[in-house]
């Protein structure tokens, strides 16, 4: 059995919107889950946002991709009610509203644990689902702010006065991934407590996870010497970044840009006299790169295993024909047709990952397996679903798929 196919059978009750929690269950759906993403009339807000192409949402498909869609308005009684009879027959549940939320509509973890002892209920939020700050609305740039991210990032900019701007979701691609590990421990625990859990993932928390030197560092500020920071180094068609940390990266990367009297000089040869000089050991860095191309500078200290890498752009990425190889994308599709996704972000060692081959991935279309759902999991009738369908409390759409 492959990484795509080891949770073939797992069921999953998708409430989430926005990234943290798709992205979370794309993952999930990637390892074979069959993932019911429950969207209120009007669908997931990401589903209006760019890139559009014909009405399309790329964003959208990326994190969705590989899902099942099914729309009931939760705020009515009947909608409800389908919900609560998809999470009884669910193993894990994933949300990610504000603390509170769920539970004004029926679906908090008590009365879902009544409905299903076994289910795996996971909340990811802001501030975590306890504690004075729990309430507060947050989304990743509120997090990167209040975990002291970008106040870490601005301490390594030079000449900024001010934290660094940022429209990269840093919280809430670490918080999906995090909840994905978290919830597949609940399921081994489930496996030996013969019972479901309710999971807190607080994006704070992995935030703050992120931060390891920084957070022993505030601890003992006395201790703390300089150490290396990694700029980067104009060369002629761009920037690369070099890492010569270890004795032996160094004496290879010495004799790589021809200069051996680094070895001897007091301010480099040793490792601690290297950190503590490591604006100057950037300076001879930049006198090397400056008369070279990237590729030229990447190709001589990559011969020399020397740790470097040119500053590329995502669409460099894209079309780098050794990631399309390894499977590092691939394709999904929408009536818009086809476009690149990131595969699973992690495969099975020795080859290319599955997730990167095959069919498309296919983006659901709003609505598109709410009567399969309702019939097949749920057990409702024909009529059952047309009334749903006729009072509002569902809606249905056109099949997904290319």
């Amino acid at each position: 059995m492959t990484l795509e196919q080891s949770l073939a059978g797992l069921r999953v009750a998708d409430f989430t919107g926005m990234m943290a929690g798709p992205y979370c269950t794309r993952l999930l759906a990637d390892c074979g889950a069959e993932v019911w993403k429950i969207e209120p009339p009007g669908g997931d807000h990401i589903r209006r946002r760019r890139p559009l192409r014909d009405g399309h949402s790329a964003y959208f498909g990326h994190l969705n991709a590989g899902k099942r869609s099914i729309v009931l308005d939760l705020r009515t009684a009947a909608g409800a009610a389908a919900a609560r009879d998809l999470v009884a027959r669910a193993d894990v549940l994933v949300e990610n509203g504000r603390p509170g939320v769920m539970d004004r509509l029926g679906l908090g973890y008590p009365e879902c644990e009544r409905l299903n002892p076994m289910l795996v209920y996971v909340s990811i939020s802001g501030f975590g689902q306890s504690g004075p700050r729990s309430a507060r609305p947050a989304y990743a740039p509120i997090i990167g702010a209040a975990s002291g991210y970008d106040l870490a990032m601005l301490s390594h900019q030079r000449g900024l006065a001010e934290p660094p701007t940022t429209g990269l979701f840093v919280a809430d691609v670490l918080g999906g991934a995090l909840a994905f590990g978290a919830l597949l421990a609940a399921l081994r625990g489930r496996a030996a407590a013969g019972r479901g859990s309710h999971v807190d993932v607080p994006l704070l928390d992995g935030m703050l996870s992120l931060l390891v030197y920084e957070t022993q560092a505030a601890q003992w500020p006395e201790l703390v010497s300089p150490r290396p920071l990694y700029r980067p180094s104009p060369t002629l068609d761009g920037h690369i970044v070099v890492a010569p940390i270890s004795e032996r990266i160094f004496a290879a990367f010495a004799a790589a840009i021809g200069r051996p009297d680094l070895l001897t000089d007091p301010r480099f040869a040793e490792v601690g006299e290297r950190e503590r000089n490591w604006d100057l050991l950037g300076d001879v860095i930049d006198g090397w790169a400056g008369s070279r191309t990237c590729a030229e500078a990447e190709r001589v200290l990559e011969a020399a295993g020397v740790p470097c890498a040119r500053y590329r752009t995502v669409a460099d990425n894209l079309a780098d024909p050794v990631l399309r190889e390894q499977g590092t994308f691939r394709a999904a599709a929408d009536p818009a047709g086809e476009f690149l996704v990131t595969a699973t972000p992690f495969r099975t060692a020795g080859g290319a990952s599955g997730s990167g081959r095959g069919r498309p991935l296919a983006v659901p279309a709003l609505g598109a397996d709410t009567r399969d759902l309702l019939a097949r999991v749920a057990g409702y009738s024909e009529a059952r679903i047309d009334g749903l369908l006729a009072d509002g409390s569902a809606a249905a759409g056109p099949a997904s798929g290319p």
